[in-house]
């Protein structure tokens, strides 16, 4: 890993500093890039969210083997990661690798490692290509997200997702902000509650099941349920699109407790390695997104990289599990947590 990081540092010079502690502080208001927006401190709130949190450590028990495995919508996955849709490697990451090589990087190096990635969308059409190309090549083993469009846009490349051979689809209506599409003149909007019940029961009566992401208020959770999304992502879109935000650390837990069992919960937001994902699980979450460090990996190494990565993921995971008395995902819970 110390070499791909290196290798990405080289590639995304000037676009991300593959900082030894990636919180957000050096490349603040680097958007595009891999910043986060103006001040930045909607990334750092997501690290030093997740940070504060702290763990239990219990060694009398007989949790020596933990299992990391788990099913989320119907997706086996040797442990509860994702990679988190990203896109636009050449105007974020500093083009590198070609966006093929990036997408084939991450969700090849996931289904090797028995987890999956998940695709992104923008203006160029380049990106949702890649992403479509990429899912036909592992046979259907990645999960395409699509922006919230303002016009036919949105229909036409749900359309092209719904076509795929993937068995989920998701919708990043935290995109909503984002400076870069706002700047290439592509509009994106929040949506109703009656639009996004057209949108799910189109993507179920297609047979599959439909992701929200970008929740972080118990309301919208609970209106995610109500118009029938399988699950959500509490994400703050990795800090890049509303300053001053709360980490998703800090909101879960709430939301956890107000919708847990009627919808799937993922989250994301400051995740940097397997300890950090058992933080999350224990707060609320089903599975963990990941995004920053699997962008590293996937240009620092491609699909080697992206797999060494998340090996060393499950490594840590399978250590916090062992320390904290898990015997299985499903034993992660609060109690684990200090003062929870």
């Amino acid at each position: 890993m110390k070499e791909v990081r290196e290798n990405a540092k080289e590639l995304m010079k000037g676009f991300c500093r593959v900082c030894p502690v990636c919180n957000g502080k050096a490349c603040a208001g680097e958007v595009p890039g891999m910043g986060g927006l103006n001040t930045a401190s909607a990334f750092r709130n997501n690290v030093e969210a997740l940070a504060a949190v702290q763990l239990n450590m219990r060694l009398i028990h007989d949790a020596v083997q933990p299992d990391t495995a788990t099913d989320v919508l119907g997706i086996p996955l040797s442990m509860p990661v994702m990679a988190a849709p990203i896109g636009g490697v050449s105007f974020n990451m500093g083009g590198g690798i070609t966006e093929e090589e990036y997408v084939d990087a991450i969700l090849g190096g996931c289904k090797e490692q028995g987890v999956i990635g998940c695709t992104g969308d923008g203006v160029p059409p380049f990106i949702i290509d890649a992403g479509m190309d990429g899912i036909a090549k592992v046979d259907g083993h990645g999960i395409p997200f699509i922006k919230p469009w303002d016009s036919e846009e949105l229909d036409q490349k749900l359309d092209r997702a719904l076509a795929s051979d993937c068995s989920v689809v998701g919708m990043d209506i935290d995109a909503a902000g984002l400076v870069t599409l706002r700047k290439m003149g592509r509009p994106v909007s929040p949506k109703t509650a009656a639009e996004l019940r057209a949108i799910v029961e189109k993507v179920h009566a297609a047979g599959r099941k439909f992701i929200l992401k970008g929740i972080m208020t118990v309301v919208d959770a609970q209106l995610a349920v109500e118009v029938g999304a399988d699950a959500i992502v509490v994400s703050n879109h990795g800090g890049r699109v509303l300053d001053h935000t709360p980490g998703g650390a800090e909101v879960l837990p709430e939301i956890a407790d107000a919708v847990k069992g009627r919808i799937t919960i993922m989250a994301d937001g400051g995740v940097r390695d397997g300890f950090d994902v058992i933080k999350m699980l224990a707060l609320g979450a089903d599975v963990v997104l990941i995004g920053r460090p699997f962008s590293i990996a996937a240009v620092g190494g491609k699909a080697e990289g992206v797999a060494k990565y998340l090996e060393s993921l499950r490594g840590q995971l399978v250590q916090s599990m062992v320390l904290t008395g898990c015997k299985t995902v499903r034993d992660i819970g609060r109690h684990i947590l200090r003062g929870f």
